[in-house]
């Protein structure tokens, strides 16, 4: 465009003076462009609550309820991005691991450089890695879906329920189990190539302790009647391993219906769901117990002085001086203004959403108080623990039975926070790459708006064009739209919405011995910090990070064992056998290769979708089961017949 467009200049010498020509294209505008499409590139969550409400619930939602929701859940996390920047932005130490793989692509498009004797310039190798990952993904998204997840040990034991559940990598504990599908790979906890190994050592120790020692004793002492259950399920059952049937509890007007619950006896869950709540319960209290001991000096400085120059990053001091800066009172507005429609959309809307207008005080006191020690852990590790568990189990206490408002309540509370850190994070990159921030403000503002509304308008198509949609009994074998993570989303607002977490968690429940998990979690880290204190020479004990290790787990469910297995090898292929024995090579190519995967498997998956996909051309062999381990979802309990699955 720089070289066809015209330069000529309207309306010369007057305050409207412009060009459509503003010379060659440079790197701050691909910067700009990029944080544009990338504010609004992320899940929007509050699309969760709608899809469950809609198909899962079976209540209706206007498409304008739906509009207000989604929107201001999205914008209310710039308020507090502004409130922090000081704190998450600012100071050398908040590097943020993320950015680095997009300053290296931003350096390799742009930067001439020498193509070295013998080898590559990074943007020929950005290139040839790019048309790679854009011709390999048809594998694994189209021709051959195994390879998402090879499961050798069910190939071996066709017939054995327990060996399946030992090997799926779907839906068991996945040892062996390993993923040759980059989608899959990068699905829950981002690139691996992007994250440090300290931080990738902290993920696999936590995933190792979990799924194989803690996981499989419960499983196997029969804890809570695990074995009437399949050991690895987001699902919701009767005490007899049957699925649990929500609709017969649910009253005329939406709330619980105490004598059906009654009749049809408590709600059970897998082994695997019930731990990963106590491990969601020991992040929380893990995070603010070691932002505190490890990163409380540095917060209370900076509080008192607002900075001291010698821990100023050059980053920050030439952004300073060179560009005006986003006021602070431009943040404050959006929250102000953000918070009084959402309050003005649940009181005027109550019937559709259920949620009090306390309900959104207190969901925003729940966002802006973790968001500085989450941010810190992000900031540090790559790694971000999520308030999902908080919200719900503080909301299902003090306002049981209302299933839309639990859900409501979730999103402004943990969307706000997550939605900030992306924000800070964006400001961040603007930092490196010396982007003025006003700009970039704009183009977070609109990326944000614009993609929220994409987002609905493509659900709502979606749930209204395709059959049996999130349906996983009545759509056919290999169908895309099982939607994991809302069936996540739905079980977790039954479980903390609709029945109440003191029926479950509580006096009233069998699962109240996981709350023992928010103790656990608030003394780890404080083990580790004296274990620091002791011996100040062993560097390595500073670097296990409590909440790293808890917090990485919380995307289980729905991420499955061979997201993680498949992501730590990776990782470690990067971040310490490369970075160790080919630190050039590492330098020089590991986050332009990280951006080239990504990129390859993007254009693919848009292609095979508007080629196939909306089609709806499948190819029906053994390939095309993703999994092969059909016995592993099974129970092991004797005498527990469920459909599909043999007699144990």
């Amino acid at each position: 465009m720089a070289a066809t467009l015209t330069d000529q200049r309207f309306w010369k010498g007057t305050r409207f003076e412009f060009t459509l020509n503003p010379g060659e294209f440079n790197v701050k505008e691909h910067v700009l462009i990029t944080i544009f499409a990338s504010s609004g590139a992320a899940s929007v969550y509050a699309i969760h609550m709608v899809s469950s409400t809609i198909v899962f619930y079976r209540k209706e939602v206007s498409v304008v309820v739906a509009m207000m929701v989604v929107l201001t859940t999205q914008v209310l996390g710039f308020g507090w991005a502004g409130i922090f920047r000081r704190y998450l932005v600012e100071p050398a130490a908040m590097w943020w691991p993320q950015n680095l793989v997009q300053v290296s692509l931003f350096r390799a498009l742009h930067e001439k450089e020498e193509r070295p004797k013998g080898g590559l310039t990074r943007n020929q190798f950005f290139l040839i890695a790019f048309i790679c990952s854009f011709a390999y993904y048809v594998l694994p998204g189209y021709l051959f879906p195994m390879l998402t997840s090879l499961s050798w040990l069910c190939w071996i034991f066709p017939n054995s329920i327990v060996a399946q559940q030992i090997g799926s990598g779907l839906h068991g504990l996945g040892l062996g189990a390993i993923g040759f599908d980059w989608s899959s790979i990068c699905a829950y906890l981002g690139s691996p190539l992007a994250s440090p190994w300290f931080a990738t050592a902290n993920v696999a120790f936590g995933f190792v302790i979990f799924i194989y020692v803690i996981v499989p004793i419960a499983y196997w002492m029969n804890l809570y009647n695990a074995r009437n259950f399949p050991i690895f399920s987001d699902g919701l059952f009767m005490s007899n391993g049957q699925e649990y049937n929500i609709s017969t509890i649910i009253e005329a007007n939406f709330h619980l219906d105490m004598e059906a619950y009654g009749s049809q006896g408590p709600l059970y869950l897998s082994t695997m769901f019930a731990m990963s709540y106590g491990i969601g319960f020991a992040c929380l209290s893990a995070t603010i117990v070691h932002v505190f001991l490890f990163h409380g000096r540095e917060i209370l400085q900076l509080s008192k002085s607002a900075f001291q120059e010698k821990k100023i990053d050059i980053h920050t001091k030439l952004m300073k001086k060179y560009y005006k800066q986003v006021p602070e009172w431009w943040f404050i507005c959006i929250l102000g203004i953000n918070i009084v429609v959402t309050i003005f959309v649940c009181e005027y809307y109550n019937d559709q959403l259920q949620l009090p207008w306390w309900g959104v005080v207190l969901a925003c006191v729940v966002g802006i108080s973790f968001t500085l020690p989450v941010g810190v852990i992000r900031a540090t590790t790559n790694q971000a623990p999520a308030l999902n568990v908080i919200t719900e189990y503080i909301i299902g206490y003090i306002y049981p039975g209302y299933p839309i408002a639990n859900m409501l309540f979730k999103v402004y509370g943990n969307v706000s926070m997550k939605q900030a850190i992306f924000f800070l994070q964006d400001f961040k990159l603007g930092h490196y790459m010396k982007i003025p921030p006003r700009a970039m403000f704009l183009a977070q503002v609109l990326g944000t708006i614009i993609a929220a509304l994409v987002h609905l308008v493509t659900a709502w198509w979606l749930m209204n064009s395709v059959t049996n949609i999130c349906n996983r009994e009545l759509l056919p074998s290999g169908s895309p739209w099982t939607c994991p993570s809302d069936h996540v989303f739905y079980d977790a607002s039954v479980i903390w919405g609709l029945i109440g977490p003191r029926r479950i968690f509580g006096d009233l429940g069998h699962y109240s011995a996981i709350n023992w998990f928010f103790l656990f979690g608030a003394i780890a880290p404080f083990l580790v910090w004296l274990s620091h204190k002791a011996f100040p020479n062993k560097q390595w004990i500073r670097l296990i990070t409590v909440p790293v290790i808890l917090g990485s787990l919380n995307e289980i469910p729905p991420a499955t064992t061979v997201n993680y297995s498949s992501w730590v090898l990776v990782g470690f292929a990067s971040g310490f056998v490369a970075y160790r024995y080919h630190r050039g090579w590492w330098i020089r190519h590991n986050y332009v290769l990280s951006g080239a995967l990504d990129a390859g498997l993007a254009f693919m998956g848009v292609l095979l979708y508007l080629c196939l996909g909306m089609e709806e051309i499948s190819l029906n062999w053994w390939g095309g089961d993703s999994d092969g381990c059909s016995l592993a979802s099974c129970p092991t309990a004797q005498g527990v017949q469920v459909k599909g699955c043999p007699l144990y």
